[in-house]
């Protein structure tokens, strides 16, 4: 089979397309024909080094969208044929760049009739870490004002929507020209995050009790002064590993929650898997894909994915 590897760690310079063997599953796993892969930042944060694989020569890549080409023998809940999504590859096992690729059924879900692969493995990763955030970590509440950070990206696209479908008041942050987008999935205030006057205008629009945040060494104490009291935030990111707060007393004051989270740690991602595609079957929640890519040109997918502006995914296609 044709695979993206990696022999050694560096930039998107290391990322070759080899002729590998198909790999075979084991009695608990299952064989999956891809036909699509998410490209996400976390793939560049193995492939430089700042997370280590277990093995290399590596395969990048989380998120898939494909077919089950063979299950294990102690496999009862896929059969050969499924369409399927998946995601929480390329941490402890290959990855997803490949035209094949081994996942237990637990990083598994059914995708449903009318949904492309494209879309599947747009929506796992991202989908699997907002639900994580939202549901599990901040027990959103539909008459809960909600506040997601960077709601044009990744995850906080699906963010915004599942915040939307579980009823509760939605507020977002976007560059200028990607915000105008984001009431359309659901966002009912949307704000240019470049605007002076933030803070001031997301405690007009209404304290949010849950607070989204992807760069919490920039926005940390700006979650306690605009956060309602008891505020829960739920940490997904940072670009400083020193991030923490200026101010603590602010904090404090609003008695805030703070929750730091990894989606490769969710219990059970074939569960969430199964519950963002019954969203996608009715509608509520739909990626958007900003860009596919061959499997060639898989560095440039994994520059674009840090360096440009992009509302929605990236995802390479086989």
């Amino acid at each position: 089979m044709r695979a993206v590897r990696y022999h050694e760690h560096g930039d998107a310079d290391v990322l070759r397309v080899e002729d590998v063997e198909t790999p075979t599953p084991d009695a608990d796993e299952v064989l999956v024909r891809v036909e699509a892969a998410g490209v996400n930042p976390v793939d560049t944060y193995f492939r430089d080094g700042d997370y280590t694989p277990p093995e290399l020569p590596m395969i990048p890549g989380s998120d898939l969208g494909g077919v089950v080409e063979e299950v294990g023998d102690d496999v009862s809940a896929f059969a050969e044929g499924d369409r399927v999504f998946g995601t929480g590859l390329g941490n402890s096992q290959q990855g997803t760049y490949a035209e094949y690729a081994v996942a237990r059924p637990d990083q598994l879900a059914r995708l449903p009739a009318g949904v492309s692969f494209v879309e599947g493995a747009a929506v796992a990763l991202v989908g699997v870490t907002a639900w994580r955030a939202l549901v599990h970590h901040a027990g959103l509440d539909p008459a809960e004002t909600c506040l997601i950070h960077g709601g044009s990206g990744g995850v906080g696209h699906v963010a915004v929507q599942i915040a939307d479908a579980a009823g509760a008041t939605v507020l977002t942050t976007a560059s200028g020209d990607h915000g105008r987008h984001l009431s359309e999935f659901g966002a009912d205030v949307v704000f240019d995050y470049t605007r002076d006057d933030l803070a001031d205008a997301v405690i007009e629009a209404g304290r949010p009790d849950v607070i989204l945040d992807h760069r919490l060494d920039d926005y940390l104490d700006f979650d306690a002064e605009v956060g309602a009291q008891n505020v829960r935030v739920v940490g997904i990111g940072n670009t400083d590993p020193a991030a923490g707060f200026d101010n603590i007393a602010a904090a404090r004051s609003r008695e805030l929650t703070l929750s730091l989270m990894s989606m490769y740690n969710t219990p059970d991602m074939g569960d969430v898997l199964r519950r963002l595609a019954r969203l996608m079957s009715n509608g509520a929640l739909a990626p958007e894909v900003a860009r596919t890519y061959d499997l060639e040109d898989a560095a440039d997918a994994q520059r674009d994915v840090m360096t440009e502006s992009i509302f929605g995914k990236l995802v390479l296609t086989t």
